[in-house]
């Protein structure tokens, strides 16, 4: 039987481009000559492609880190390609086995509810609203009943199964392994299928997945998607992977002067990989600038623009350039335009309460290490004696480089 023929596509200088975008700072992009094809035969017919993103709202927020990928979502929308932002509330209350050593116990309906209108609204910020298709999982899956939940389980292998990562470990190690996390890459999978995706994006834990799709989408008939995973965001320690567990993580909701200080405290080092994962510059402007700093210019220049880039996109521009004042006051010593104002009574008070009721330090014990490690301020003077009593007045207390508040002290 004669096979039909496939349309070859020219490979333009703008295909050319488009593949250069959508390699950018990626871990895979599988397989890459199908995505060349795909991306020519798109700016030859003037048909979008169908780019697929799917998250499980297992918590209300997220963190700079979860923006890589949807960086990655936003350049290709840009280029012009529908983009699919998939809450999985139905794979949700299953729970993703990947990575895990254990069973991850399941959200309820309710939890899952709230955390996706925070999920969405989130990725908001990175993605154009009005050109996201925003599904969930549920649509398809509460659909498949009984029956076609057997027909889909029917598609793949037990064996093929086990050679995943995760259950392979749990499997040797004598953890447990519950049936329905089987059904989890499944439905992953069959989300490409409801979708006809030509391309899912994930992190670099979830290519099983993602390959499952792939798997799919050849079973029921259908062209298979391309697979791009991008790398973990490395956190603010320089060590482990963003996360708020680690507390190395800069949340997108934070505001704008914590957030850009926190950008200023990664090292020159990891200040480029985060450049080329979470910056909209052109990789032409972020060599350029990196040759600057190699040339001599002082790096601490490039990652003030990354942190007033990254502060302006979830905050505004206005709010980024306030932030970047605010930090050099507090550099120099200086206090910033808006402080905690508290209303303390008791004069003549001990400076380790006082740092105490205003909420500047847990605990007197630690004021007093505070102290002692010359961390304490009072109207700018450095304070070095535990026993200093403050008399009724009010004074600017500055604790470390960012904590400071204005206090009014009366007597009793």
């Amino acid at each position: 039987m004669n096979q039909p023929a496939v349309t070859t596509y020219p490979v333009t200088e703008g295909v050319s481009q488009a593949l250069e975008i959508s390699l950018r700072g990626v871990e895979e992009l599988l397989p890459q000559d199908e995505w060349t094809r795909k991306l020519a035969r798109s700016a030859a017919t003037g048909v979008p492609l169908r780019v697929k993103l799917g998250l499980d709202p297992t918590a209300p927020d997220i963190h700079i880190g979860h923006t890589v990928v949807l960086n990655k979502m936003r350049q290709l929308q840009d280029l012009g390609h529908q983009v699919i932002f998939l809450i999985g509330d139905f794979t949700t209350l299953i729970g993703d086995p990947s990575g895990r050593n254990s069973t991850r116990p399941p959200l309820t309906a309710e939890q899952i509810k709230i955390n996706a209108e925070t999920y969405y609204r989130q990725a908001a910020m990175v993605l154009d609203p009005a050109r996201t298709e925003v599904r969930y999982n549920s649509e398809w899956c509460d659909q498949l009943g009984a029956r076609g939940m057997i027909e889909l389980s029917a598609k793949y292998t037990v064996a093929r199964m086990m050679e995943r990562d995760d259950f392979h470990k749990r499997f040797h190690g004598g953890q447990s392994i519950s049936l329905h996390e089987f059904l989890y890459p499944m439905l992953q999978g069959y989300d490409s299928v409801a979708l006809k995706a030509d391309l899912e994006l994930g992190g670099t834990d979830q290519k099983f997945n993602l390959l499952m799709g792939r798997h799919l989408q050849q079973e029921y008939g259908q062209e298979p998607q391309c697979v791009l995973t991008m790398p973990l965001l490395v956190g603010l320690d320089g060590v482990d992977k963003m996360s708020k567990s680690k507390n190395n993580y800069i949340g997108i909701t934070e505001e704008a002067n914590t957030m850009f200080a926190k950008v200023l405290s990664i090292s020159d080092t990891l200040m480029w990989d985060w450049y080329t994962l979470l910056s909209f510059k052109s990789l032409a402007e972020i060599a350029a600038l990196k040759a600057e700093v190699a040339g001599g210019r002082n790096p601490k220049d490039a990652k003030v623009m990354l942190a007033k880039e990254i502060t302006a996109r979830f905050h505004s521009a206005a709010a980024a350039d306030a932030a970047e004042q605010d930090f050099i006051n507090r550099s120099k010593g200086g206090v910033p335009d808006e402080i905690p104002e508290v209303q303390l009574s008791g004069a003549p008070l001990g400076i380790g309460a006082l740092l105490k009721q205003a909420n500047l330090a847990p605990s007197t014990s630690e004021a007093n290490r505070l102290i002692d490690g010359g961390g304490v301020r009072v109207d700018g003077a450095v304070i070095s004696d535990r026993g200093l009593k403050l008399d009724a007045g009010t004074f600017v207390v500055q604790v470390g480089k960012r904590k400071f508040a204005r206090v009014k002290l009366t007597t009793p």
